[in-house]
Parts: structure tokens; C-alpha cells; sequence
């Protein structure tokens, strides 16, 4: 029995629901603690994925950045490099995220929005003009459209004669969890996963340095889950993709060491810190037992964090300073290898060059001024933090295998089990804010009665669609026209059988091919995805 009594919280809850005591001692400490914890860089790493963590180097500061053309993308990624980041992090457009070009209908007043438009070669070739593509790392948040954007990046790197093995980056490729929560797909599931799949063989064959997915959480929580939800989700959607691999004929000791994940860092300091603990202990079981992985390096759970941009408000924006602070603080205690910082004004449009250098000014702070990079695992052994680590591990576990006895993570998407989930928490969260009960600074306490001065926000031009379809027209109108055509052909005959994806798509690519043509193809054979209602 624990010195203090597990039903003495008096209703204080973590985030999760989980209850929290007035105070722990020992007794409170799992009973095989050594066992769970064991030595930082070793299994099951608790304590780190590496022996000396940040001593030896400090986290990959990548702020996620894009909008309006490559050109206006690449002078930010030039500013923010200057500022001292240290690897790029790509924003794509919506148009190019579900596979239109910026001449498609569709594309209607979202070209250049929310990220950088990319319709080809040409575009990425001015993205990534002048920035040499083995001295830096990149990771690109995309998903249906993952494996053309990753041909299109090989396709730049060779062109500034870059050999493959050189390449170093990231491709998010988590299809999983946009019919979940964030909704840009474009294919069915299943055709989908094979996509995915067919990455990671073209990646373990021919991009030894290339993270060939980054399974993400950001987004499971950005709708509105729990932290356990959003690890157990994850890992979840982990089990489906090496599952899939494994089925594809691929060895699980190529494909897991280049597997990455994506977290969110919210503000329940302690419950987020023990969140990423529990998913790297987590993990390396899942990886050591279940699939029998025997090299070390595919039991790591490798991540990168991105603080919450639903936590971020409109009202007293300034105050997203310090709550950014205590999401990024949170993520560096629980051991990520790469951090991106939201900057201020994020809740009311796209960070401006002062906001982002804040942001990026906030990691420096923490990982040269803050101290709290001098040993490793600093928390290790608190008692409310391994007790709270064991808690939400347990509730990630049951998750996990009621994911198991569905059948697992596809089905539990396709018959929206994931998504009811979801939509729960989400719910309830909205319920204790409206109440008073989850107070908000500055929106349901403290808020302000005084209008307050509008913040600048940068803006994208509405004439930089015309620029766009106008540079389009030119690569379709210079381009060989019969070598598009019977690239394109190629990709669907692939399609419509079991034959290696990533080749085809490479030489559609090649032959400049655009986004929207080579995603036509492949809904010429797959169809579209229709969301289903989740009641």
C-alpha cells in the first residue's frame, strides 16, 4: 500500500484523467524500478535513446516554416538557418498535401496558405536552391503525397550532385492518422498503407541516412486527445506500418532504425514528460518482443516534439510566449532529438520573421542558459514522475490491446474507433474550459475588457496563385510531353498491380511530371477516399 492513499487526490487529475495525490514517497515508486528505468542509451530507454543525451549534443532546433511560393519559402529558410537552426522543417500547401496542382480548381484561394505551393521539380529546385542538401537535414510534413515529394527531394539532391546514401532528413508518411484526425488523404486505407510500405523499401534499399516515416501523435492531440491517447494511438499506428512491412517481405531490423515519431508538447509539464518515458519504454518492448527485432537501434523510439499549436490563443497573444516555453521545457526533460517552438502569433495567422526568431530565441535559451541540459534524465527517480510514468504507461498498454483485439489500428480506423475516442476528450476538455473549471489565462480568466491592438500577421499575396499556375505553364509547355505520357503510364500499370512504387513515381518526377498528374494516375486506379460519419 502506498504511504499515500491512491484515492487521496480530492478529484486532481492529470490531463488524461489520471489522479493526482497530495504527495509521493517512495512506497509510491514502481516496484521494479531498475528493471523499467535502466541505464540512459540502453534498453528499454526510459532514461534516453542515447547514454549521454544532451551533454554531447543538444537537440536538432527545426522550426516548421512555408508559405506562398518556393522562392518567398527559401528566403525564410535562409533567415531562420542564419538565426542559428539547425535543420529544416517544410510546410506544404493544402493543394499540394492532397495532390492538386495550383491550375486545379481545387486549388482556389488556398495556393501558397498554410505552406509552400509545390506543383514540380522546378518549384522544389527553387525551394532548395543554394542550400546544400548534404550538410543539411529536412523534414517534410507530408503524408498522401508523401512518396512524390520525397522523389522530387532525391531528384533535387542528385541535381546538385548529392548521392543518396548523403541524404539525410525525414518524411512524415503517417497516412494512419490524417483518416483519424486531420483528414488529408486522398486514397482508401489499404492502397494507401501499400504506398507507405513501398517507402520504406525504396528508403531501406537506397536512403540508409532518410527516416522513411515520422508515425505522429501532434496531430491525434491536436484534435483533441489525451496524452495517453495520443502515445497509444501512435504506437498503434507504429504496430500497423511494421506490420505491413513485414508482410511486404521487408526485414524488421532494416525498416525500425529508420522509423521516427512526432509528439505534441502541451502544458501538464509532469504528465508530458512522463508521456514521452512511457512511449520509449513502450516501444522498445513492442519492438524486442512482439516483432523480435534484434538490432538495438530498431528498438529505439526516436522523436521530434512540436509545441501545441491548439493550446495557442488570440486573446493576450503574448502569453504564448510563456506557455511555449513550458511545452518546449517539457519536451527537452522527457528527451526529444528534435524540437520545433510555435511562435506567438501562430492563432492568428502565419509566424512573422520577429515571431519565429522569438521562438527559435526560446530552445536556445533552454539548451544554452536553462542548465537543464547537464545530466541526463534530470527527473529520474522523482517519485511523482515515476509513478505518474508507470500510470500512464499501464493505460497506454490497455489501449494497445483493445487496439489488438479489433484487429488493430486499420480496422479500429475504419470502424472509427480512434475517432470516437477522439472526439470524447475533446469534448470533455471544451466542457471543463466553458466551466471554468480548466482555466485559460486571458480567455476564461483574466481576460482582458479592453479591445486589443490587432498583432501583424504575415499575409499571403492573392495574385501569387496567378505567378504560380503562370511558372506551371511554363515547365508544362517546355517539358517533352511524350515522356510524361508514358511515365504516367507506367505508374498505373504499377498501380493496378504489386510492382514497386517509388521507381515509377522517380520517373515521373524526372520527366517533370507534376504533383497533381502523378496523383491523378494513382486515383485513376485506388479511387478517393470518402470520409465516414463517426457517431
Amino acid at each position: 500500500m502506498s504511504s499515500t492513499d491512491a484515492t487521496n487526490s480530492n478529484g486532481v487529475t492529470t490531463g488524461s484523467g489520471i489522479p493526482v495525490r497530495e504527495r509521493y514517497a517512495a512506497e509510491d515508486l514502481p516496484g521494479d524500478l531498475e528493471k523499467r528505468l535502466g541505464e540512459p542509451g540502453s534498453y528499454p530507454f526510459t532514461r534516453g535513446v542515447y547514454a549521454q543525451m544532451y551533454r554531447q549534443r543538444l537537440w536538432t532546433m527545426r522550426q516548421y516554416a512555408g508559405f506562398g511560393t518556393a522562392a518567398e519559402s527559401k528566403r525564410r529558410y535562409r533567415y531562420l538557418l542564419d538565426q542559428g537552426q539547425t535543420g529544416l522543417s517544410v510546410a506544404f500547401d493544402l493543394p499540394t498535401q492532397i495532390g492538386y496542382d495550383s491550375d486545379h480548381p481545387m486549388a482556389e484561394g488556398e495556393v501558397g496558405k498554410v505552406g509552400v505551393a509545390i506543383d514540380s521539380l522546378a518549384d522544389m529546385e527553387r525551394l532548395f536552391d543554394g542550400i546544400p542538401l548534404d550538410r543539411v537535414s529536412t523534414s517534410m510534413t507530408i503524408n498522401a503525397t508523401a512518396a512524390i515529394l520525397l522523389a522530387l527531394y532525391v531528384t533535387v539532391a542528385r541535381r546538385q550532385g548529392v548521392a543518396d546514401d548523403r541524404i539525410a532528413g525525414t518524411v512524415q508518411n503517417d497516412i494512419l492518422k490524417e483518416y483519424t484526425a486531420r483528414g488529408t488523404y486522398i486514397y482508401p486505407p489499404r492502397p494507401s498503407l501499400r504506398l507507405v510500405t513501398d517507402v520504406f523499401r525504396y528508403a531501406s534499399e537506397h536512403l540508409p541516412r532518410f527516416n522513411s516515416i515520422s508515425i505522429s501523435g501532434y496531430h491525434i492531440r491536436e484534435a483533441g486527445s489525451t496524452a495517453v491517447q495520443e502515445v497509444a494511438f501512435t504506437l498503434a499506428d507504429a504496430i500497423c506500418y511494421v506490420d505491413a512491412a513485414c508482410a511486404a517481405g521487408l526485414d524488421v531490423d532494416r525498416v525500425a532504425p529508420r522509423l521516427s515519431f512526432f509528439f505534441n508538447g502541451h502544458s501538464d509539464l509532469f504528465e508530458e514528460v512522463a508521456k514521452f518515458r512511457a512511449a520509449r519504454r513502450i516501444w522498445a518492448s513492442i519492438m524486442k518482443e512482439r516483432f523480435g527485432a534484434r538490432d538495438p537501434k530498431s528498438w529505439l523510439l526516436r522523436f521530434h516534439t512540436q509545441t501545441a499549436g491548439s493550446m495557442l490563443t488570440a486573446q493576450q497573444p503574448e502569453n504564448n510566449v510563456t506557455r511555449v516555453t513550458l511545452q518546449a521545457l517539457a519536451a527537452v526533460l522527457g528527451g526529444t532529438q528534435s524540437l520545433h517552438t510555435n511562435a506567438s502569433d501562430e492563432a492568428q495567422g502565419l509566424p512573422t520573421e520577429h515571431t519565429a526568431q522569438v521562438a527559435l530565441r526560446t530552445q536556445q535559451i533552454i539548451g544554452y542558459e536553462s542548465g537543464v541540459t547537464r545530466t541526463v534524465d534530470p527527473l529520474a527517480g522523482s517519485y511523482y514522475v515515476e509513478s505518474l510514468t508507470a500510470d500512464v504507461e499501464a493505460r497506454v498498454r490497455a489501449y494497445l490491446d483493445e487496439s489488438d483485439r479489433m484487429g488493430g489500428a486499420l480496422r479500429a480506423v475504419e470502424t472509427g474507433f480512434f475517432q470516437r475516442e477522439i472526439q470524447k476528450s475533446a469534448y470533455q476538455y471544451q466542457q471543463r474550459v466553458e466551466s471554468g473549471e480548466q482555466v485559460v489565462v486571458g480567455v476564461n480568466r483574466w481576460s482582458s475588457t479592453e479591445e486589443e491592438a490587432a498583432a501583424e500577421v504575415l499575409k499571403v499575396d492573392p495574385a501569387l496563385r496567378e505567378e504560380q499556375c503562370r511558372q506551371l505553364a511554363a515547365v508544362k509547355a517546355g517539358r517533352d510531353g511524350a515522356r510524361v505520357t508514358t511515365g504516367l503510364a507506367a505508374l498505373t500499370e504499377a498501380a493496378g498491380s504489386d510492382g514497386p512504387l517509388m521507381e515509377p513515381i522517380i520517373a515521373c518526377v524526372e520527366a517533370c511530371a507534376t504533383v497533381g498528374e502523378i496523383s491523378d494516375a494513382l486515383r485513376s486506379v485506388w479511387g478517393e477516399y470518402t470520409e465516414q460519419v463517426v457517431v
